[in-house]
């Protein structure tokens, strides 16, 4: 059976998102939700907070950046994949918060997109460090559950079992039912339930 890609560190410039309770109808609007694919969900991430310009989505530093940095309870609202897919398609590739709404926070997972937690004030530091050098790279060591920046190291949290997928490359749990097709048609041959649904 083949892997997905192990997520044992990512490294990136960040960008700050502020302020906490951030839901996923500012992620993505609901308008969103029609959408076929979520293949140029991407280009609307955060578009109804962007509309003034000022957005750190908008801000030329922070184009190209793959860390986001939030703050308390973020992606709570509804619970739709269309968040992380817009995130991740903008070009998100891990997150750093005080913390995450649960669901948010599985749906990351089954993109391999890591979320990890730090405290409040460890986040307020990172996001004044990439304000003040937007540069500089941001290291999530999700293998070893620290973020490095700025010369610094602050201890971040991720649940062993979402850490153990990650870093074996495991994660993606409908990927391996599709690699492992043939064990699955045998094995659903010999459930009696499943028998007039197998070829």
């Amino acid at each position: 059976m083949e892997k997905s890609s192990v997520r044992k560190q990512i490294v990136g410039r960040g960008v700050p998102v502020r302020g906490a309770d951030i839901d996923t109808d500012r992620i993505i609007p609901a308008r969103y939700l029609r959408t076929v694919t979520f293949e140029n969900l991407g280009d609307h991430a955060f578009e109804d907070d962007r509309v003034g310009g000022e957005h750190p989505f908008d801000e030329q530093r922070y184009q190209d950046s793959e860390v986001l940095v939030a703050n308390a309870n973020f992606g709570c609202g509804s619970s739709r994949e269309h968040a992380p897919q817009a995130l991740m398609r903008w070009g998100i590739k891990a997150f750093i918060a005080e913390s995450f709404a649960e669901i948010f926070f599985g749906n990351c997972t089954t993109l391999g997109l890591p979320c990890v937690t730090a405290t409040a004030a460890d986040v307020q530091n990172l996001q004044n460090a990439i304000d003040a050098d937007s540069r500089q790279e941001v290291t999530v060591d999700v293998e070893s559950r620290i973020v490095c920046f700025s010369g610094r190291e602050i201890d971040v949290s991720i649940p062993d079992g979402v850490r153990e997928q990650l870093v074996s490359g495991n994660w993606d749990s409908l990927g391996q039912l599709w690699d492992a097709e043939k064990e699955v048609d045998v094995l659903a041959a010999k459930l009696p339930y499943t028998k007039s649904f197998v070829a």
